[in-house]
């Protein structure tokens, strides 16, 4: 009897050690959640951002509320996020700009590897090179012939420093040995703005951001900066395809939590955001904009992140691009 005793006296303790982590998961959230955006309203990060955390209000039965706060690369943002208490409240959705940061930033206040806790990579996209509709080219090639023409002449706009659309025009420019200026803006809007308006000569923008401007002609897309072409926009050529090796530029949207945040807490957000990518509804929704719907393990994203950290550290070096 004594031996039973002491067993089932030992399983109980191990289920009272077991018990704070369910019940965690379960309080989790008791109040709205911040969903923090390094980007003006509008571009593709921000709209995908509304996205998920509508959807994510839905499966928690608290608000989740985006907040804008651009400026500085993202670095705003991604340090409030970094510094702010690991209890789930306060998340960061972002893109490679985050990676792209730690290299392209010599005096951060914060580690992008020490400070994230990566939660799930919700969808991924692509860049379009896109120029306004008045400039005459229609084709990479023109394009490439303009800018060899008029060296120092053509403006590329991007949605800030250390954003992919910087770093796109930058490997742009080291695989067609062209000089164009880079005009970082505070944020896609602005800088989608002044292309249209033909303040910049040319951009690279996510197609969840532009779409609407191509259909109506203000805009054209002249390739995709991605290893294939985007089902929004078949008849785009990729940037090889146009004759043009190296720019692929791949594009993704994902979810982050402080260093520390609990265990509970980031299975809990994650396995929401994979409900939200895999949701029928949401699913059509990201087709519909020229983004796939991905939805992964805070395992996966933490691998993707790992290595986009590395990658982008050698197109920075590559390319000489420097944002302080």
């Amino acid at each position: 009897m004594k031996r039973v005793a002491v067993r089932l006296l030992s399983s109980c303790l191990a289920l009272a050690v077991l018990a704070p982590a369910p019940a965690l998961a379960q309080a989790y959230p008791s109040k709205p959640v911040k969903l923090l955006v390094g980007f003006t309203p509008g571009g593709g990060v921000d709209i995908n951002a509304r996205l998920l955390a509508a959807k994510l209000s839905e499966t928690f039965g608290q608000q989740v509320v985006v907040e804008n706060r651009p400026g500085a690369g993202t670095n705003i943002a991604n340090e409030l996020v970094a510094k702010s208490d690991p209890d789930g409240y306060t998340l960061l959705f972002s893109s490679p700009a985050v990676a792209i940061n730690k290299s392209l930033y010599r005096n951060l206040r914060y580690d992008a590897l020490r400070d994230f806790t990566p939660v799930s990579e919700f969808s991924e996209s692509t860049n379009l090179l896109l120029v306004p509709a008045s400039l005459p080219v229609k084709s990479v090639q023109e394009l490439i012939e303009m800018a060899r023409a008029k060296p120092g002449a053509l403006n590329y706009s991007s949605a800030g420093s250390g954003t992919t659309q910087h770093l796109a025009g930058e490997l742009f420019k080291l695989r067609t040995g062209t000089k164009i200026v880079h005009v970082p803006y505070k944020g896609s809007g602005p800088s989608i703005a002044a292309l249209i308006a033909g303040d910049v000569q040319l951009s690279f923008v996510n197609p969840v951001a532009v779409g609407q401007h191509v259909k109506t002609g203000r805009l054209r897309a002249l390739a995709v900066a991605g290893a294939k072409r985007t089902e929004l926009m078949p008849e785009v050529p990729t940037m090889k395809e146009a004759g043009v090796e190296g720019v692929e530029v791949a594009l993704w949207y994902g979810l982050l939590a402080p260093a520390a945040t609990p265990r509970a807490v980031v299975e809990a957000l994650a396995g929401a955001a994979v409900a939200a990518a895999k949701s029928p509804d949401l699913r059509q929704r990201l087709l519909d904009q020229g983004a796939e719907p991905v939805g992964s393990t805070p395992e996966e994203f933490g691998k993707l992140f790992r290595e986009e950290v590395a990658r982008w550290a050698e197109v920075v070096a590559v390319s000489g691009a420097r944002a302080d």
